[in-house]
């Protein structure tokens, strides 16, 4: 799932977005809300913590499933 200069344990925006099914648009506006936060990366080019987005995927899961 990782490009290949994208370091290890960190995810990009397409990644990201391809992992919960969503646009890159998409994936903004999740970090504008607070519900994902960037944790490296350029401003133009963020980087995601690996276990925030497992934590966000499990979380829509939960709540799609209920």
């Amino acid at each position: 799932m990782h490009t290949e200069d994208t370091p290890p344990g960190y995810y990009g925006t397409r990644d990201v977005a391809r992992a919960l099914g969503i646009k890159p648009a998409s994936v903004r506006l999740i970090v504008h809300r607070g519900q994902l936060r960037r944790t490296a990366g350029t401003e133009r080019h963020p980087l995601y913590a690996a276990e925030d987005v497992a934590a966000l995927l499990a979380k829509r899961t939960e709540r799609s499933a209920a």
